[in-house]
């Protein structure tokens, strides 16, 4: 009986870490032009996931995105964006209003998505992913504010979670984009 327990034990582990191993790459969502934008596609590519707002004290740092993904893109890096309300409702926008936004003030060229919900009941799927442990095997974390950055590896695996505050252009990033 204790070794049946055992294998029981063991198999039901085993199928926890292989689902906690899924990767970001099982993802679609959809663009803020309403097409398919699969996560499936970016397999060998660096990725940064950022909730955003355009109307935050961090809604600057659309600048210092736009800028490292000019400058990383060709590197088999790539910027994905999400419009999100959820903090002081600084992005009440609709999806056409958001995007035009975010090109005419600071020239966004990187992927946005279509605004979805960063926490709480009514959180993303892919939200649930990047701040679960039991869901991406890595780590849990909270979205504290507009510009949080979840970094992604090739693999499509979570690698670390950067404040809002802490700019998208910061040592870290450098170094683990030139790794």
């Amino acid at each position: 009986m204790k070794r049946i327990l055992t294998i029981v034990i063991l198999i039901v582990a085993s199928s926890l870490a292989s689902y906690a191993q899924e990767s970001i790459h099982q993802f679609t969502v959809t663009s803020i032009d309403g097409s398919e934008f699969n996560f499936a596609d970016l397999k060998g590519k660096k990725v940064m996931v950022v909730n955003t707002a355009s109307k935050c004290g961090l809604t600057p740092q659309y600048e210092l995105l736009e800028a490292l993904y000019q400058e990383y893109q060709a590197e088999n890096f790539v910027i994905v964006g999400f419009p999100a309300n959820n903090f002081l409702w600084q992005e009440p926008g609709t999806d056409q209003e958001i995007k035009e936004f975010c090109t005419k003030n600071y020239g966004v060229s990187f992927p946005m998505m279509s605004k979805i919900s960063v926490k709480g009941d009514d959180i993303h799927p892919i939200y649930s992913w990047l701040t679960q442990k039991s869901e991406n095997g890595v780590m849990d974390s909270k979205v504290k504010w507009n510009f949080q950055k979840y970094l992604i590896d090739e693999d499509g695996k979570l690698v670390d979670v950067l404040s809002p505050k802490e700019k998208p252009n910061c040592e870290k990033v450098i170094l683990w984009l030139q790794q």
